[in-house]
This record gives structure tokens, sequence and C-alpha cells, in this order.
């Protein structure tokens, strides 16, 4: 028999064109994704990782899975890291980049979503989108013929957190069965913690005001996981026995000056600083996606502290984006 042309969420039907042979997969959400899949793409990343030590920063990789493959960077939203980290890793893997901003797209203005991933497919042999509504995202996987991934959407950031899985776990071994704490807004990088959380065994608590509280469908799918997930207001009990302490920043780029005044008074109980971290124990990590706003969700000091890996996190988008799209083109 010929083999299935999907294999789970992240397969998409071949066109008749290709052959039967074709692997290809989206990297939508990090829930969507196979747990043993999961776990190659971070086995990968870090060997990746460990083959480029010592190496030039804009030297080739050995091995080129993207050898003679465009990917096009789609961008909605503003990126510093999304943008460096794939587009670095596109080039050391082989390929080429074309970066597109949303104004140059305008995407689902005029022409549909759909439409635009049919067409885009035809040029491309990967995309990359950091865009807001996630719907977006969804319907470009849905008509696209080329592995969509997603950098990042109003709900999700799941490259972010398999590189905070990555990073752990150089520090500390096993994610499994250890205790994440997040302190702030339940936003889109807390939710990709949350279906991190089912699919790698650990266990996350929530410290942050009511109004801000990660959706409770993605509370349910790590419980249902065996995940033990726990809301606690206090964030000095909320920390108790943690291995990892996360924050991200209180407001977005896109917030009005009022929201902004609002949410500061809600979150300021929740400011990652030395007394929190030292409540954690000495043990604790502490990670941010950054950008981060000193002196708000975060101090200086625990930025640059002894238990900061912020640094690590950040050059793992690297290694760990150019696991997943190694993954998404069958590598």
């Amino acid at each position: 028999m010929p083999p299935d042309p999907f294999r789970g969420q992240g397969q998409r039907p071949v066109t008749p064109s290709e052959k039967s042979d074709t692997i290809m997969n989206h990297f939508l959400d990090i829930h969507k994704t196979d747990k043993t899949a999961l776990r190659e793409i971070i086995d990968s990343a870090r060997a990746i990782k460990t083959a480029r030590n010592g190496r030039p920063k804009a030297a080739k990789d050995d091995d080129l899975p993207l050898k003679d493959h465009m990917v096009a960077l789609i961008f909605e939203k503003p990126s510093t890291r999304t943008r460096t980290s794939f587009d670095v890793g596109v080039r050391q893997m082989g390929g080429q980049t074309m970066v597109l901003s949303g104004s140059d797209m305008q995407l689902g203005h005029g022409e549909t979503i759909a439409d635009t991933a049919r067409v885009m497919s035809r040029f491309v042999d990967m995309i990359m989108i950091r865009t807001f509504d996630e719907s977006v995202l969804i319907e470009m996987a849905e008509y696209a013929t080329v592995p969509v991934i997603n950098g990042l959407t109003d709900r999700t950031h799941p490259c972010q957190i398999m590189a905070d899985v990555m990073t752990f776990e150089e520090h500390r071994g096993p994610i499994a069965g250890k205790k994440v704490v997040w302190c702030g807004d339940g936003n889109n990088v807390c939710a990709s913690f949350l279906h991190a959380a089912g699919q790698f065994g650990f266990d996350l608590t929530f410290t942050g005001p009511v109004q801000l509280d990660p959706e409770m469908e993605f509370v349910g799918l790590a419980r249902n996981a065996g995940s033990t997930v726990t809301i606690e207001r206090d964030p000095f009990k909320a920390v108790e026995g943690a291995d990892l302490v996360v924050a991200d920043t209180w407001v977005s780029m896109h917030d009005a000056q009022s929201a902004r005044e609002r949410r500061h008074n809600m979150l300021r109980p929740y400011q990652v600083n030395e007394k929190l971290m030292e409540a954690a124990g000495k043990d604790a990590l502490f990670m941010h996606c950054l950008p981060a706003h000193r002196g708000e969700e975060v101090t200086s000091e625990v930025m640059d502290g002894p238990q900061s890996v912020i640094w690590d996190e950040a050059e793992n988008r690297l290694h760990a984006q150019k696991a997943i799209m190694r993954w998404c083109v069958g590598g």
C-alpha cells in the first residue's frame, strides 16, 4: 500500500505531482505534535548545538537539509529574536530566506489567506509566520502544500517553549516531573508552557491576578495529559519547591497607555525579584523569553544573577528552530 499522506496533525495531503514518499510536517502547536516527535526535535537541537560548538557563526552546517530550499519568513508582528534566529538557521542549513512583512503581504485584505497559501506554496519550500490571529496560521497551514511553522500568534508561542525545554534540560536534566512556575500574565507563552507540560510531563503553577489567568482550555489539556496545574495567587507560596521560574513582559507593544497602567497595577505583586527567587530556592532557574522590561516584571539583579539562564535560552531559539525545520522536511 502507498504511504499514508497524513502523519498526525502535522501532515497535509500531498498534491498529485508530488512523489508518494513525500514527508512534510507542519509545526503549529506543541500539544498538536506527537510526543515522540517533540523529543526527537529536542534531541536533534542539542546535537546541532554540540556540532556547531566553536564554529564560526556564519558557517554552514556540514549536513544541509535545506539545501536548495527557499523559506518565506512572514512577519505581521515585529521581531528581533524570531527573525534573526530563523534567518540564520535557514542559511546555516543551506537554504535561502525571503523576509516579508504584513504590509508586503496584506494577509486577508483582498486575497484570502487560503489563496495566499496556495500561491506561496508554488514559490517557496517552507513558510514561517508570526501573526496576530491564530486563525491566519490555521488557514495558512490548511491550504499550503509546504510546511508551515508557527513563529507566534496572540494565542501561542511553541518555538519559544521548545527552546526553553532544551535550555532547562541542558542545566538540570530531564524536565519530566519538575515544577515550573509562571509569574504574571497567562499569555501566549504561558499557553505553550501548558501545552508542553502535558507533552513533556512536568507540572505548572500559575501565579498572577485572576483577570489574567491562562485559558482554561489549555489548563484542561495539561491536566488531562496527567500534569498537575495549580493556580496560586500568592507568588511566594507558588514558587516554593520550584525548579524553574518564568516571567514575561506585562504589556504588549500594541497596548494603549491606559491598559499599560492597569496591567502594571495588577501585576506589580508578581515581579520576579531577589526575594522571590530566594523563596524559590537556590537551585531554581529563571527564564524570560525577552525582550524584558528591567525593573518591571523582573529586576536586573535576577536577570543578571546566577540563577538566570536567559542568554542560553535566547541562543537556543536558533538550535531548536533548526531542529524544527529539519523535522518539518523529514530530515
